[in-house]
């Protein structure tokens, strides 16, 4: 690793194999920055091998989740940017508000703690995992259709379908059951410190198609952090699904936050 270059570590979400970053890090390593995209605990190196076992990443908690990208940024020379897309966003939220790196990006954030809106279109991209309480310990894939409805609404059939094969994994559902529940426990590892004062900035980014974290849930999100004076901003793509970070008009998406780091003098 460059250690005169930023670190910017990719935390994917469910149900995408952490190879589904590799256009952004090359993007990323392209622009000065020195990119890593590490799998959740337990994620096998390719998507072939992901989908032969998923019982690798079967009951996996949160704060385990969270624990695992802690122990790596330890592990840096320098302090990283995070840019996480899903539940990549939500732990993204989580370790800026603990103040462990120096900027974070939220992209279609899977909901933190506080956040109340729960629109249908967001519990029917929940079901596959939520649908059946026997899930909380055990891995779930998604059908072709069932990606087709949560993340590939907003673009053609046909890619949408390629994405599928090409990029999603099993993923543990736990994570799931403990997002949805958060709000009627008093510790949930969901919450996130939105008061911080001193965290550094965060951008965050919705998709205002976007079934599976629908637009006014990142806006509930985003007027969590109305008490922060630390720089905290919210950008819509007209249009867009939960895809955005890996259909054909990423790199609209990349060159937006990589202007918004430029922004911010990072």
């Amino acid at each position: 690793m460059n250690t005169n270059r930023t670190p910017v570590v990719f935390i994917h979400g469910l149900w995408l194999h952490a190879s589904s970053w590799t256009q952004w890090v090359d993007l990323f390593r392209q622009h000065g920055y020195e990119p890593v995209a590490p799998g959740w605990p337990g994620e096998a190196a390719t998507v072939a091998e992901a989908r032969a076992f998923p019982e690798r990443v079967a009951d996996q908690p949160l704060e385990r989740i969270v624990a695992h990208f802690t122990a790596l940024i330890d592990e840096l020379p320098a302090p990283p940017i995070l840019v996480g897309h899903s539940f990549g966003g939500l732990i993204a939220e989580k370790l800026i508000g603990e103040g462990i790196a120096r900027a974070a990006v939220a992209i279609d954030p899977a909901q933190i703690k506080g956040v109340l809106p729960l629109p249908l279109a967001q519990l029917r991209s929940g079901l596959p995992a939520l649908g059946n309480p026997l899930n909380i310990g055990r891995a779930v894939a998604l059908t072709k259709a069932e990606f087709r409805y949560g993340f590939g609404n907003a673009i053609p059939e046909a890619e949408s379908d390629a994405l599928f094969e090409r990029w999603t994994i099993p993923s543990p559902a736990r994570p799931l059951f403990e997002v949805a529940l958060a709000n009627f426990r008093f510790h949930a590892t969901s919450e996130v410190n939105t008061r911080n004062d001193d965290r550094g900035p965060l951008l965050l980014i919705s998709g205002t198609a976007d079934h599976t974290v629908p637009d006014v849930t990142t806006r509930a999100a985003f007027r969590m952090y109305r008490h922060s004076l630390a720089v905290t901003e919210l950008k819509q793509f007209e249009g867009r699904g939960h895809s955005l970070v890996i259909d054909s008009r990423w790199p609209d998406v990349a060159q937006a936050v990589l202007a918004w780091l430029k922004a911010q003098g990072l």
